[in-house]
Protein backbone atom coordinates (compact mmCIF):
# COMPACT_ATOMS: atom_id res chain seq x y z
CA UNK A 1 0.00 0.00 0.00
CA UNK A 2 1.23 3.69 -0.84
CA UNK A 3 0.54 6.87 0.99
CA UNK A 4 0.58 10.14 -0.76
CA UNK A 5 4.43 9.99 -0.25
CA UNK A 6 5.33 7.63 -2.65
CA UNK A 7 8.52 6.45 -0.72
CA UNK A 8 6.44 4.82 2.04
CA UNK A 9 5.68 1.52 0.72
CA UNK A 10 4.74 -1.86 2.92
CA UNK A 11 3.97 -5.00 1.67
CA UNK A 12 0.19 -5.88 2.01
CA UNK A 13 -2.70 -4.14 3.97
CA UNK A 14 -5.43 -5.83 5.80
CA UNK A 15 -8.89 -6.36 4.11
CA UNK A 16 -11.75 -8.05 4.74
CA UNK A 17 -9.95 -11.18 3.35
CA UNK A 18 -6.93 -11.11 5.00
CA UNK A 19 -7.59 -8.68 8.24
CA UNK A 20 -4.67 -9.37 9.88
CA UNK A 21 -0.85 -7.82 8.46
CA UNK A 22 2.17 -9.13 10.94
CA UNK A 23 5.21 -7.15 9.47
CA UNK A 24 8.85 -8.61 10.49
CA UNK A 25 11.45 -6.26 11.63
CA UNK A 26 12.56 -3.64 13.84
CA UNK A 27 9.59 -0.86 14.03
CA UNK A 28 12.01 1.97 14.68
CA UNK A 29 12.10 1.12 10.43
CA UNK A 30 8.97 -0.36 9.20
CA UNK A 31 6.99 2.06 11.14
CA UNK A 32 8.40 4.43 8.89
CA UNK A 33 7.15 2.93 5.59
CA UNK A 34 3.53 2.82 6.95
CA UNK A 35 1.45 5.20 5.03
CA UNK A 36 0.39 8.77 6.59
CA UNK A 37 -3.38 9.07 8.62
CA UNK A 38 -4.28 5.08 7.42
CA UNK A 39 -4.77 3.17 10.54
CA UNK A 40 -7.67 4.23 13.12
CA UNK A 41 -6.38 3.18 16.73
CA UNK A 42 -3.25 1.95 18.32
CA UNK A 43 -2.62 -0.10 20.94
CA UNK A 44 0.57 -1.30 22.58
CA UNK A 45 2.91 -2.67 25.12
CA UNK A 46 6.55 -1.25 24.60
CA UNK A 47 9.21 -3.15 26.35
CA UNK A 48 10.34 -2.08 29.71
CA UNK A 49 13.42 -0.80 30.61
CA UNK A 50 15.48 -3.27 31.89
CA UNK A 51 13.55 -5.68 32.81
CA UNK A 52 13.33 -8.41 29.99
CA UNK A 53 15.63 -10.36 27.38
CA UNK A 54 13.81 -10.70 24.54
CA UNK A 55 16.79 -12.69 23.61
CA UNK A 56 17.04 -10.15 19.63
CA UNK A 57 19.89 -8.10 18.87
CA UNK A 58 18.83 -3.83 18.88
CA UNK A 59 16.40 -4.35 21.14
CA UNK A 60 14.15 -1.77 22.48
CA UNK A 61 14.52 -1.70 26.69
CA UNK A 62 18.27 -2.58 26.62
CA UNK A 63 19.34 0.82 26.43
CA UNK A 64 22.45 1.87 28.49
CA UNK A 65 20.53 4.70 29.77
CA UNK A 66 17.35 5.83 30.72
CA UNK A 67 17.27 9.16 28.18
CA UNK A 68 18.13 6.59 25.47
CA UNK A 69 15.06 4.53 26.36
CA UNK A 70 12.61 7.44 26.48
CA UNK A 71 14.07 8.89 23.20
CA UNK A 72 13.91 5.51 21.59
CA UNK A 73 10.46 5.76 22.20
CA UNK A 74 9.48 8.94 21.47
CA UNK A 75 10.77 8.32 18.07
CA UNK A 76 8.47 5.40 17.55
CA UNK A 77 5.35 7.29 18.62
CA UNK A 78 6.48 10.50 16.74
CA UNK A 79 5.81 8.01 13.78
CA UNK A 80 2.94 6.30 15.13
CA UNK A 81 1.09 9.81 15.36
CA UNK A 82 1.64 10.59 11.62
CA UNK A 83 0.38 7.15 10.71
CA UNK A 84 -2.74 7.55 13.10
CA UNK A 85 -5.88 9.07 11.25
CA UNK A 86 -6.55 12.52 12.63
CA UNK A 87 -9.53 11.43 14.64
CA UNK A 88 -7.47 8.62 16.15
CA UNK A 89 -6.18 6.90 19.42
CA UNK A 90 -3.15 6.00 20.95
CA UNK A 91 -3.36 3.42 24.10
CA UNK A 92 -0.02 2.63 25.64
CA UNK A 93 0.59 0.48 28.23
CA UNK A 94 3.12 0.72 30.64
CA UNK A 95 4.57 -0.49 34.09
CA UNK A 96 7.39 1.51 36.57
CA UNK A 97 10.67 -0.03 37.82
CA UNK A 98 12.85 0.55 40.21
CA UNK A 99 16.98 1.18 40.29
CA UNK A 100 19.32 -1.49 39.95
CA UNK A 101 20.88 -0.97 43.10
CA UNK A 102 24.17 -1.41 41.61
CA UNK A 103 23.95 -4.88 40.34
CA UNK A 104 24.76 -5.49 36.90
CA UNK A 105 22.65 -8.88 35.96
CA UNK A 106 19.00 -9.98 36.94
CA UNK A 107 18.44 -13.25 38.00
CA UNK A 108 16.52 -16.02 36.46
CA UNK A 109 13.36 -16.58 38.85
CA UNK A 110 10.74 -19.33 38.57
CA UNK A 111 7.63 -17.37 37.65
CA UNK A 112 9.26 -15.01 34.91
CA UNK A 113 12.55 -17.18 33.36
CA UNK A 114 12.47 -14.54 30.54
CA UNK A 115 13.77 -11.89 33.29
CA UNK A 116 16.90 -13.49 33.37
CA UNK A 117 19.62 -10.83 32.04
CA UNK A 118 23.31 -10.57 31.35
CA UNK A 119 23.09 -6.81 32.37
CA UNK A 120 21.19 -4.34 34.06
CA UNK A 121 21.36 -0.47 33.47
CA UNK A 122 23.11 1.72 35.68
CA UNK A 123 20.90 3.64 37.86
CA UNK A 124 20.27 6.89 35.99
CA UNK A 125 21.83 10.30 37.31
CA UNK A 126 19.89 11.99 40.29
CA UNK A 127 18.39 9.14 41.33
CA UNK A 128 19.13 6.63 44.39
CA UNK A 129 19.89 2.77 45.20
CA UNK A 130 16.09 1.21 45.61
CA UNK A 131 14.31 4.35 44.02
CA UNK A 132 10.94 4.25 41.86
CA UNK A 133 12.31 5.39 39.07
CA UNK A 134 8.95 6.56 36.99
CA UNK A 135 9.68 5.43 33.62
CA UNK A 136 5.41 5.27 33.12
CA UNK A 137 4.72 9.13 33.74
CA UNK A 138 8.31 10.14 32.36
CA UNK A 139 7.09 8.51 28.84
CA UNK A 140 3.82 9.94 28.99
CA UNK A 141 4.86 13.30 29.70
CA UNK A 142 7.77 12.96 27.05
CA UNK A 143 5.12 12.54 24.74
CA UNK A 144 2.74 15.17 25.98
CA UNK A 145 6.14 17.58 25.08
CA UNK A 146 6.48 16.00 21.78
CA UNK A 147 2.68 16.82 20.50
CA UNK A 148 0.39 14.45 22.13
CA UNK A 149 -2.96 15.40 23.81
CA UNK A 150 -2.77 12.83 26.83
CA UNK A 151 -6.34 12.78 28.04
CA UNK A 152 -6.24 9.85 30.76
CA UNK A 153 -4.14 8.04 32.39
CA UNK A 154 -5.92 4.37 33.30
CA UNK A 155 -5.00 2.27 36.20
CA UNK A 156 -4.91 -1.44 35.39
CA UNK A 157 -5.37 -3.15 38.95
CA UNK A 158 -4.36 -6.69 38.78
CA UNK A 159 -5.79 -8.56 41.54
CA UNK A 160 -3.74 -11.78 41.55
CA UNK A 161 -0.43 -9.89 40.77
CA UNK A 162 2.89 -11.94 41.69
CA UNK A 163 3.76 -11.96 45.14
CA UNK A 164 6.52 -9.83 46.11
CA UNK A 165 9.29 -11.34 49.15
CA UNK A 166 10.20 -7.20 49.84
CA UNK A 167 10.14 -5.77 53.60
CA UNK A 168 10.09 -2.27 53.11
CA UNK A 169 7.35 -0.75 50.72
CA UNK A 170 4.31 -2.39 49.62
CA UNK A 171 3.66 -5.36 46.81
CA UNK A 172 2.84 -3.73 42.96
CA UNK A 173 -0.33 -4.70 41.78
CA UNK A 174 -0.65 -2.05 39.00
CA UNK A 175 0.74 -0.74 35.88
CA UNK A 176 -0.65 2.10 33.68
CA UNK A 177 -2.52 2.45 30.59
CA UNK A 178 -2.59 6.23 29.13
CA UNK A 179 -4.83 7.80 26.36
CA UNK A 180 -3.20 9.87 23.83
CA UNK A 181 -5.00 11.55 21.04
CA UNK A 182 -3.84 12.90 17.90
CA UNK A 183 -6.20 15.96 17.67
CA UNK A 184 -8.18 18.26 20.24
CA UNK A 185 -11.63 16.36 19.42
CA UNK A 186 -11.71 12.36 17.98
CA UNK A 187 -13.38 9.44 17.63
CA UNK A 188 -14.60 8.18 21.43
CA UNK A 189 -17.14 5.66 21.42
CA UNK A 190 -18.72 6.18 24.96
CA UNK A 191 -21.27 3.82 24.53
CA UNK A 192 -19.35 0.83 23.75
CA UNK A 193 -17.87 0.44 26.93
CA UNK A 194 -20.37 1.60 29.59
CA UNK A 195 -20.51 -0.07 33.04
CA UNK A 196 -23.61 -1.14 35.18
CA UNK A 197 -24.10 1.04 38.14
CA UNK A 198 -23.86 -0.59 41.29
CA UNK A 199 -27.56 -1.64 41.53
CA UNK A 200 -27.05 -3.16 38.06
CA UNK A 201 -30.58 -0.77 36.91
CA UNK A 202 -28.53 1.44 34.26
CA UNK A 203 -25.20 2.37 32.89
CA UNK A 204 -22.44 5.21 33.34
CA UNK A 205 -19.41 6.07 32.04
CA UNK A 206 -15.85 3.59 32.50
CA UNK A 207 -14.20 4.60 35.19
CA UNK A 208 -10.18 4.88 35.25
CA UNK A 209 -9.28 2.07 37.18
CA UNK A 210 -9.78 -1.30 35.63
CA UNK A 211 -9.64 -4.48 37.71
CA UNK A 212 -8.62 -7.30 35.10
CA UNK A 213 -6.33 -10.67 35.88
CA UNK A 214 -3.33 -10.88 34.58
CA UNK A 215 -3.60 -14.41 32.07
CA UNK A 216 -1.08 -16.87 31.69
CA UNK A 217 0.25 -18.16 28.30
CA UNK A 218 1.85 -20.82 27.95
CA UNK A 219 3.95 -20.46 25.23
CA UNK A 220 5.63 -17.32 25.62
CA UNK A 221 7.91 -16.42 28.65
CA UNK A 222 7.29 -12.88 28.47
CA UNK A 223 3.75 -10.81 29.96
CA UNK A 224 1.00 -10.69 27.27
CA UNK A 225 -1.80 -8.59 27.26
CA UNK A 226 -5.18 -10.03 28.67
CA UNK A 227 -7.66 -9.56 26.33
CA UNK A 228 -10.01 -7.83 28.51
CA UNK A 229 -7.09 -5.35 28.82
CA UNK A 230 -7.06 -4.43 24.65
CA UNK A 231 -10.54 -4.91 24.27
CA UNK A 232 -12.25 -1.69 25.77
CA UNK A 233 -9.54 0.12 23.84
CA UNK A 234 -10.43 -1.26 20.79
CA UNK A 235 -14.54 -0.76 21.31
CA UNK A 236 -13.74 2.74 22.82
CA UNK A 237 -11.64 4.09 20.06
CA UNK A 238 -12.17 2.23 16.24
CA UNK A 239 -15.58 1.15 14.11
CA UNK A 240 -15.85 -2.13 12.46
CA UNK A 241 -13.89 -2.41 9.90
CA UNK A 242 -11.22 -0.11 11.28
CA UNK A 243 -7.15 -0.95 11.17
CA UNK A 244 -5.62 -1.42 13.89
CA UNK A 245 -2.20 -1.33 14.57
CA UNK A 246 0.48 -2.59 17.34
CA UNK A 247 3.97 -1.40 17.05
CA UNK A 248 5.11 -3.72 19.35
CA UNK A 249 3.21 -6.68 18.89
CA UNK A 250 4.78 -9.87 20.66
CA UNK A 251 2.19 -12.78 21.40
CA UNK A 252 -0.71 -10.56 18.89
CA UNK A 253 -3.25 -10.23 22.03
CA UNK A 254 -4.46 -6.99 19.79
CA UNK A 255 -4.95 -8.72 16.50
CA UNK A 256 -6.60 -11.56 18.36
CA UNK A 257 -9.17 -8.97 19.88
CA UNK A 258 -9.14 -6.95 16.91
CA UNK A 259 -10.07 -9.89 14.78
CA UNK A 260 -12.59 -10.38 16.96
CA UNK A 261 -14.50 -7.35 16.96
CA UNK A 262 -14.71 -7.64 13.53
CA UNK A 263 -11.74 -4.79 12.89
CA UNK A 264 -8.96 -4.99 10.72
CA UNK A 265 -4.59 -4.93 12.31
CA UNK A 266 -1.05 -4.21 11.74
CA UNK A 267 1.31 -6.05 14.05
CA UNK A 268 4.85 -5.06 13.73
CA UNK A 269 7.27 -7.50 15.57
CA UNK A 270 10.86 -7.86 15.64
CA UNK A 271 10.96 -11.18 17.08
CA UNK A 272 10.36 -14.28 15.06
CA UNK A 273 9.37 -17.05 17.23
CA UNK A 274 6.59 -14.54 18.59
CA UNK A 275 5.55 -14.31 14.94
CA UNK A 276 4.79 -17.67 14.99
CA UNK A 277 2.82 -17.73 18.10
CA UNK A 278 1.07 -14.92 17.09
CA UNK A 279 0.32 -16.49 13.99
CA UNK A 280 -1.07 -19.57 16.15
CA UNK A 281 -3.11 -17.38 18.45
CA UNK A 282 -5.12 -15.49 14.98
CA UNK A 283 -5.48 -19.20 13.03
CA UNK A 284 -7.41 -20.05 16.10
CA UNK A 285 -9.37 -17.37 16.32
CA UNK A 286 -10.28 -17.02 12.71
CA UNK A 287 -11.18 -20.60 13.07
CA UNK A 288 -14.01 -19.85 15.59
CA UNK A 289 -15.35 -16.98 14.02
CA UNK A 290 -16.42 -18.82 10.67
CA UNK A 291 -19.76 -20.71 10.67
CA UNK A 292 -20.37 -24.27 10.76
CA UNK A 293 -22.31 -25.28 7.67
Amino acid sequence: MRSQNADRQVDGWPTEDNPLIILHGDTREIIRRLPDSSVQCVVTSPPYWGVRDYKVSGQIGAEASLDEYLEALVDVFREVRRVLSPDGTFWLNIGNTYTSGGRKWRDEDDKNRGRAMSYRPPTPPGLKKKDLIGVAWLLALACQRDGWYLRNDIIWYKPNCQPESVKDRFTVAHEYLFLFSKSERYSFNQDAIRERTSNGNGLKNKRTVWSINTEPFAEAHFAVFPPALVRPCILAGSRAGDVVLDPFYGAGTVGTVAGELGRRCVGIELNSEYIKIARKRASAVQRALIPMG
